[in-house]
């Protein structure tokens, strides 16, 4: 492990070490670079589904889990448990509250900027803010790295969500994340609607979101 993997131990030593034993972790689908045929094979199961006449608000969440190729889901004991409450800092020093985004969906994404699948993952992320107005759905990417180092990497890749800085802080289940990048998908009335573990491509995001 690099230096710089030692040094964001301090926070999330867990995720850490999964990157390390991924094969023997069961929700270990983040933090492995997943195969770039995985990712399109989920993507031409929407594409088939589309194609049928199927709209992706028809699918239910089972049907989405047992589509998945490059994700899993993860927290399932918190589906349909509101969602706890956080207040974090941007980069910009705005504070988000979680609460706040009620009426709303909101995305969490728990990620790095020395993480493979979370970097995979960005252009997804960056499409679906393109797609999606801030007024549906609220995007939180949260980092626990040093502040310079994120604003440098959202600069670089020209991020156009929020990205919010962890100090460790987090109340459970958020603490408790094991491999990146994970996200929570939190409904409007603020329950848990689903946690995913791994690369999560648009069509499948999209598809969370409309599903009942």
């Amino acid at each position: 492990m690099s230096g710089q993997c030692r040094k964001l131990a301090r926070i999330w030593p867990a995720a850490l070490f999964s990157v390390i034993t991924l094969a023997a972790v069961v929700i270990s689908a983040g933090c492995k670079k997943q195969p770039a045929e995985q990712t399109n094979t989920e993507h031409q199961h929407e594409q088939r589904a589309a194609s049928n006449g199927q709209r992706a608000t028809s699918l239910s969440l089972n049907d989405i889990i047992r589509a998945r190729r490059s994700w899993n889901p993860a927290f399932t004991s918190w589906y349909g448990k509101t969602a706890p409450d956080f207040t974090l800092a941007d980069i910009t020093g705005k504070q988000h509250k979680l609460s706040d985004y009620r009426g709303k969906d909101v995305m969490i994404i728990f990620w790095a900027t020395w993480c493979g699948p979370c970097i995979m993952e960005i252009p997804h992320l960056i499409e679906l803010r393109n797609t999606v107005s801030e007024d549906k759905l609220a995007m939180l990417a949260i980092s626990n790295e040093r502040p310079d180092l994120v604003k440098k990497f959202v600069a670089q890749k020209k991020l156009n969500y929020s990205v919010l800085l962890d100090e460790g802080t987090m109340p459970t289940p958020y603490n408790q994340v094991r491999g990146i990048p994970c996200s929570f998908f939190i409904d409007p009335e603020g329950k848990i609607k689903l946690a995913t573990v791994g690369v999560l491509p648009l069509g499948a995001i999209k598809a969370i979101l409309q599903a009942e």
